[in-house]
């Protein structure tokens, strides 16, 4: 196969009637420019220059093939500011991944007003709570809570400061007490998120100077969130969730965050993804905006 760089030269060469001034304009050295011509010469198994002590022409073969290495040079040069460009441009497709309760409740208006400022752009939306392989998913981005499990993936903060809380429905409340210690939550209908195949039953808090813990249990647990959310908006019970999913509840009066002098564990938000070159331009003003609405989101009551 031919080298870029291999072309390049040769085009120079012809160009400035040097294979000496060619390799300069290239900042390489002589020795190289002549093993890169002789390189190219070999795999189209003609000679293209002919040079002296003195000067360089092209053969008859080589004349030929200029023209093709010169449309080569230029189609080339097209996709690169083409790509250039949609790197520049907030348009194409944005495949993204988020949490389902995220996703549902806070993400989708979020969105809406993106694409509005950005009318050329495509959302491809998934939900789910899976930590999926990102390799093999069809997204170029995940939005994940917590600190991401495979170190080869690039990570970037969307919102480091949130953590879990407990909560609960005023009418739940009404009718089964408000609990004011950690341990009074075993005599509570706790409602249970499962994180992979594991149900999440052991709930953590931070007093400011140890770590309570307490293993809780109850009659219903999903593996998807925003069922657990809609579970304690009902009544049902007691849920242990992500601020960000739950504050516009709080806010609105729909729930009720209990014990808050207590910290719950913590859930950083993240945007995910398997190379460094997907950060494109519409995946930097989608962070961009996400950091914004999340810090704007994210003041606990």
């Amino acid at each position: 196969m031919l080298r870029f760089d291999d072309l390049q030269l040769f085009v120079r060469a012809a160009d400035l009637g040097s294979l000496s001034a060619a390799a300069r304009v290239m900042d390489m050295s002589a020795a190289v420019a002549s093993a890169a011509l002789k390189r190219i010469e070999q795999q189209l198994g003609a000679r293209l220059l002919t040079r002296s002590t003195r000067s360089l022409r092209l053969t008859a073969e080589g004349q030929g093939f200029l023209e093709y290495a010169r449309s080569a040079l230029s189609s080339l040069e097209d996709g690169r500011r083409l790509l250039a460009s949609n790197q520049e441009s907030c348009n194409g497709v944005l495949q993204l991944a988020a949490p389902s309760d995220f996703g549902r409740n806070v993400l989708l208006p979020w969105l809406d007003d993106f694409q509005q400022q950005h009318p050329q752009l495509t959302v491809r939306l998934l939900l789910g709570d899976r930590v999926d392989d990102l390799f093999r998913q069809p997204v170029d981005v995940a939005l994940r809570y917590g600190e991401p499990g495979d170190s080869s993936l690039v990570a970037r903060s969307v919102a480091p400061d949130n953590c879990r809380v407990l909560c609960a429905a005023p009418g739940y409340l009404a009718r089964h007490g408000e609990p004011q210690q950690v341990g009074e939550l075993a005599q509570h209908n706790c409602l249970l998120l499962m994180l992979g195949d594991r149900i999440h039953d052991h709930w953590t808090f931070h007093d400011g100077k140890r770590e309570v813990g307490l293993t809780v249990g109850g009659n219903r647990f999903s593996p998807d969130g925003d069922v657990v959310r809609r579970w304690t908006l009902s009544g049902a019970g007691i849920a242990y969730r992500s601020w960000l999913d739950i504050a516009a509840d709080v806010h609105a009066g729909r729930l009720k965050v209990l014990m808050p002098h207590l910290r719950g564990d913590a859930v950083p938000l993240n945007l995910l993804c398997a190379h460094r070159a997907q950060l494109n331009r519409p995946i930097t003003l989608l962070l961009e905006m996400l950091r914004v609405r999340c810090a704007q989101h994210a003041v606990n009551p």
